[in-house]
């Protein structure tokens, strides 16, 4: 039986030009699943364009688009009034994309839909795709059973810096920028810093899965 094939592609930002740009090199997709690893808006210049974008896509090829953590701040402005870390995270360039000042309006219905059902993660049989990663301490099983674990699949960044762990499959992920791809023996971090105008970064990076076989392009939005 054939291993399935996926395209994981990392942290947008509002790089609107540059996703677009990496998504036409991808092509032909194939059978391949495009897994979208969260943080779409924020800090860039498009957000807006951005979610355009990706919900056309969506009708041309099969789409799993998880939930960053700068997706939960929005969310969490609208719906629990925690504007502050939002704006403090780069917040006000999407709602500039928007043409929205000052206060804080409604967004497009589809557009608020698509933020709304963002997943958390996805779980296949040789891969889990979540956005920031995993606590080291616990297997994947034990931290999809602790409601407070899965909170941190959106920020984590324990896992970086542990010698080991005992995930029970490779855990790809975006979340924290480094100039290259992090690849270890079962962990992939794919955000190369598309929106980060400083030396190494600056790159959106996507990886072909099983190949492991990255491509990036340089960011077109600065």
């Amino acid at each position: 039986m054939s291993k399935q094939k996926f395209i994981a592609i990392g942290d947008i930002h509002g790089c609107y030009k540059s996703v677009k740009s990496l998504l036409e090199k991808l092509a032909p997709y194939e059978d391949r699943q495009i897994i979208f690893i969260g943080d779409y808006i924020d800090r860039g210049p498009d957000s807006k364009k951005v979610i355009d974008l990706l919900l056309d896509f969506q009708e041309q090829a099969n789409c799993v688009f998880l939930r960053g953590n700068h997706e939960q701040m929005l969310l969490d402005a609208y719906e629990k009034d925690k504007r502050s870390l939002w704006m403090m995270n780069g917040g006000r360039t999407t709602l500039d994309s928007y043409g929205i000042q000052e206060t804080i309006k409604p967004l497009p219905d589809q557009h608020y839909r698509f933020y709304e059902e963002t997943e958390m993660y996805y779980n296949t049989d040789d891969y889990f795709f979540v956005h920031a990663g995993l606590s080291p301490a616990k297997t994947i099983s034990e931290s999809l059973q602790d409601p407070k674990e899965m909170k941190e699949f959106l920020w984590e960044r324990s896992h970086l810096n542990a010698i080991e762990n005992p995930w029970e499959k490779t855990v790809v992920f975006g979340h924290t920028p480094r100039p290259h791809p992090l690849v270890r023996d079962n962990m992939i971090g794919i955000d190369t810093g598309c929106v980060y105008d400083r030396m190494g970064y600056g790159k959106l990076t996507a990886v072909k899965l099983p190949e492991v076989e990255f491509i990036d392009q340089v960011c077109l939005d600065q």
